[in-house]
């Protein structure tokens, strides 16, 4: 059975005295509400504040933490990089991998991400791994090609079991940060897609049980929709994980 799961990536955003009351806040509401536990919740703030909302998040069933990052070398002289065992040492459970904003600018490239994955399965790590296409690929109907290479060339390397430790995030390009969102018709389609290709890979099995999550402009407003679709099984949240009362109410709306 598929998990369902909501991610709020919180990007560069929030000073520590701004993040650790949101971090209790969000907390607080899901102790209060009991609504949605069996849902994995999961915090991804700024590396700094890691090992403190690791500490904050114990108690409350399955809220965690993960890195927005990390290095594509376990260790060594990459001044101002982070790995993923540094990670995993203070409490995060997930890393985000090809980020949108990482492929564009910081130019990850496919073989980069590969790296990535394998060094943070390594780890005992989840990869959370993003995939998507730009306004300009969809609008030029390139945008099965696209995802099916950004798949293929970063983790079907994998084997059966590494592959089934994974979680796949598909976020159109063009619906990030734009308020533009992808409707519940493409996200769907696009999900579909994404599990044909595991099956045509793997099986079906595998297919079927892999967690797929929307992200792209997703808030309180439309998760209800986007999360009714068949293929998809949560999201991956940018804005609306900066405020503790709709990043609840997103969590509330996967259906139970």
């Amino acid at each position: 059975m598929r998990k369902k799961i909501v991610a709020g990536n919180w990007k560069m955003n929030k000073t520590y005295s701004e993040a650790v009351p949101l971090m209790y806040e969000i907390k607080d509401l899901l102790w209060k509400s009991k609504k949605a536990e069996s849902v994995i919740k999961i915090i991804v703030p700024p590396y700094l504040y890691i090992h403190d909302f690791y500490e904050t998040a114990k108690g409350l069933k399955n809220l965690f933490v993960g890195g927005q990052n990390c290095a594509y070398e376990e260790s060594g002289a990459y001044t101002g990089e982070v790995s993923a065992s540094m990670l995993k040492s203070v409490g995060a459970n997930y890393i985000i991998i090809g980020h949108s904003e990482r492929r564009s600018f910081f130019k990850e490239t496919n073989a980069e991400l590969k790296k990535k994955t394998d060094i943070t399965l390594k780890q005992g790590l989840t990869p959370i791994f993003c995939i998507g296409e730009t306004k300009e690929k969809r609008e030029a109907n390139e945008h099965f090609n696209v995802v099916e290479t950004q798949i293929s060339e970063s983790l079907f390397h994998l084997s059966t079991e590494e592959f089934q430790k994974c979680v796949l995030a598909y976020e159109p390009v063009w619906a990030i940060g734009t308020g533009l969102t992808a409707t519940s018709a493409q996200a769907q389609e696009m999900h579909h897609y994404i599990r044909s290709l595991i099956e045509k890979k793997y099986s079906k099995p595998v297919s079927d049980n892999i967690s797929i999550l929307y992200g792209g402009s997703c808030n309180e407003k439309n998760a209800a929709e986007l999360f009714a679709c068949p293929d998809v099984d949560g999201g991956l949240i940018g804005g609306a994980a900066l405020k503790a009362k709709e990043f609840v109410e997103i969590i509330h709306s996967i259906p139970q």
